[in-house]
């Protein structure tokens, strides 16, 4: 009998402005080839930029959140696995699933780690640096929470998989590294050489709060002193939902060029030589270095942005922390060619080495497939996690169940 599948997402993933976006299709890919009938639900409405997840064979469902209608819904679906996108959307519907639905497998999928990317974020606004991060936060209690509740959950990062275990004692049993996944066809793609490409590049999603901060850092201390350099160098910023304060920064005279959305990401990188990605803070992996790789652009970054992203850290060419070391790095992959080729060789071999769609792919479905087949005892084995629903169900249920009759 077909398995089913239902995912419960914060949004409709919009693979064309968020790496997020682009993380949820590929999860949804693997599942497609284990030939799982899926269906497609949130609380938001459908973009313009939402997926067509109906041309993949996957129906879609308008959620309402504290509202019962979500155990019949549920109850008729009666779905086999679970998978929530985000700690915060299996706090809404968690306890709703292990009441309607006990037997079935429950999924999370951090994305990245929120209390870390929280945490840094508090961290850089108050000091200006990340010395003195607070990992125990209120966040962190519920995100990690989440984690314990649901039989297993996926960890995008390396660097976030060892925190977990090492930092807060989660038992690796619950845990799944599923990194970004690219496939090889993409390194025989024909892309344009050295001499054929111009300019400096960025993008990122601006609803996110580190890309807004990264642009605003490029401003203000980096792209003034890599114009010094390089006076008819440009930086085209790319990226959608950008705030007022982006928008502003568009100055054709300094050569810095708000562009907006890039509804063909492809065509931003392949016409670049080089793409910045500055970033102070954040978590998890970084899909604008993702498709640097892929797109064969050589990118200069942070410690931050490099995280979980390349074999050694200490080693790699591509990375600064103080503007100095960004601008110099940066003036040199945009000068000379040789360590132009060699930053873009390095990234192939990257993709090859540690985001194979097959490798990561069977890694994960013979995860999902072992925990699946032996439910009850991985469970038994995860008993902290249970009292922990137990509570959930409680506490959420009726503070839930409230605020439908508050709204009635």
């Amino acid at each position: 009998m077909q398995k089913k599948l239902l995912i419960i997402g914060h949004t409709f993933p919009e693979p064309s402005t968020t790496a997020a976006g682009q993380r949820m299709l590929q999860l949804i890919d693997v599942f497609l080839n284990k030939g799982f009938l899926i269906e497609f639900g949130s609380t938001a409405s459908v973009s313009t930029h939402s997926a067509d997840l109906y041309s993949k064979g996957i129906t879609s469902e308008i959620l309402q959140l504290n509202d019962s209608s979500f155990d019949d819904y549920i109850a008729s679906f009666h779905p086999d696995i679970v998978l929530f996108d985000r700690f915060i959307t299996e706090e809404q519907f968690g306890w709703r699933v292990a009441e309607q639905c006990p037997k079935a497998m429950r999924i999370l999928d951090t994305e990245d780690l929120h209390f870390l990317r929280k945490a840094r974020q508090d961290a850089f606004k108050k000091e200006g640096n990340l010395a003195n991060v607070n990992l125990f936060s209120e966040t962190a209690k519920r995100e990690i929470a989440s984690i314990l509740r649901c039989d297993i959950s996926l960890i995008i990062s390396e660097v976030e998989v060892e925190l977990l275990v090492n930092t807060f004692n989660i038992s690796e049993e619950l845990l799944c590294y599923v990194p970004f996944m690219v496939d090889e066809q993409v390194l025989d793609l024909n892309l344009p050489s050295f001499s054929e490409r111009e300019g400096f590049m960025t993008i990122g999603n601006f609803f996110h709060a580190p890309n807004v901060d990264s642009v605003l850092f490029l401003k203000k201390d980096i792209w003034p002193k890599i114009r010094e350099q390089l006076p008819k160098a440009t930086l085209s910023v790319y990226g959608n939902y950008a705030p007022q304060q982006i928008s502003e920064l568009h100055n054709e005279k300094e050569g810095f060029l708000i562009k907006g959305w890039a509804p063909d990401v492809a065509s931003a990188f392949i016409k670049a030589k080089v793409c910045l990605a500055p970033l102070r803070f954040g978590a998890g992996l970084k899909g604008k270095l993702l498709d640097s790789l892929i797109y064969g652009t050589p990118a200069v970054t942070t410690s931050v942005g490099a995280e979980g992203m390349y074999t050694d850290l200490d080693k790699a060419s591509n990375i600064g922390n103080s503007v100095d070391e960004i601008v110099n790095l940066s003036v040199i992959l945009y000068s000379e060619k040789s360590d132009w080729l060699d930053g873009q060789q390095s990234g192939f071999k990257v993709l090859k080495n540690k985001f194979s769609t097959k490798k990561i792919s069977e890694e994960l479905t013979t995860k999902i497939t072992l925990v699946f087949d032996n439910l009850g005892g991985h469970r038994q084995e995860n008993f902290i996690g249970q009292i922990l629903l137990h509570q959930s169900l409680q506490a959420t249920k009726y503070l839930s169940k409230w605020i439908e009759q508050k709204n009635k």
